[in-house]
């Protein structure tokens, strides 16, 4: 994932649309197709894969704040 400057409102507006999308493709496809199979494994492992992502992409969020405080 490339780096951005974000320094108002409209561009972590922008980034977290972009982010949410990118996460939806990848992951919620997967998601979908494991659902589409009935398997109860397969849909664990896709729907805890999913939340990982969304954990992540918090964390990279908050991280970006926490950099910029500390300057």
């Amino acid at each position: 994932m490339e780096t951005i400057t974000i320094n108002n409102r409209d561009d972590f507006a922008e980034w977290a649309i972009q982010r949410a999308n990118s996460i939806l493709t990848d992951q919620g496809s997967t998601l979908a197709t494991a659902a589409r199979t009935g398997d109860e494994n397969l849909i664990t492992q896709a729907a805890n894969a999913l939340g990982q992502v969304i954990v992540d992409a918090l964390l990279d969020s908050f991280d970006g704040l926490i950099d910029d405080a500390s300057d």
